[in-house]
C-alpha cells in the first residue's frame, strides 16, 4: 500500500525534526497538504498513519490533510482550469495539449504541532519524500 510508505515518511521526518529540536514530550498534529494528483487516498493515508505512529513519538497525534485540487495553464492561450479527477490536460479553451501543471501534485508536511517540556512549538514545514 503506497499509503503506509507515505505514513512511514511523514513519521520519520517528524521524529528527526523533533530529536533535532530536543526535548519534545509528544506530537500533537501533523497537518498535510495532498494535492488531488499526489495519488494518494486521504482515508488509507490516515488508517496507516495511526498504524505507523504506534510506539513513537507521534502515537495518539492527529492527521490533518489538506486537498489542494489540480489546476493546468495551456501554454499556448495562458488559459487556467481546475483539471479534476480523472484530469483533463487538454485545454479546455484552444484544444492545446501543451499544458503546465500548476497545482495537484503537492504531498508535504505543512505544519506540525508538538510539545516541548509543556511549551507548544512552532510549526515546522518539511517536504515528504518520496522515495524510501
Amino acid at each position: 500500500m503506497h499509503e503506509m510508505s507515505v505514513a512511514l515518511a511523514v513519521v520519520d521526518q517528524v521524529a528527526e525534526a523533533a530529536a533535532r529540536a530536543g526535548d519534545v514530550t509528544a506530537v500533537r498534529t501533523v497537518r498535510l497538504q495532498v494535492g488531488e494528483l499526489a495519488g494518494v487516498v486521504p482515508d488509507a493515508l490516515a488508517f496507516s498513519f495511526e498504524l505507523a505512529c504506534a510506539g513513537t513519538l507521534l502515537e495518539g497525534a492527529a492527521l490533518v490533510t489538506e486537498a489542494v485540487p489540480g489546476r493546468a495553464r495551456c501554454t499556448p492561450c495562458a488559459h487556467e482550469w481546475a483539471v479534476g479527477m480523472p484530469p483533463q490536460l487538454t485545454c479546455p479553451g484552444c484544444g492545446g495539449t501543451r499544458t503546465e501543471l500548476l497545482a495537484g501534485r503537492e504531498l508535504q508536511i505543512v505544519d506540525v504541532h508538538w510539545e516541548d517540556c509543556g511549551t507548544p512549538q512552532p510549526p515546522t514545514r518539511e517536504p515528504i519524500s518520496e522515495e524510501r
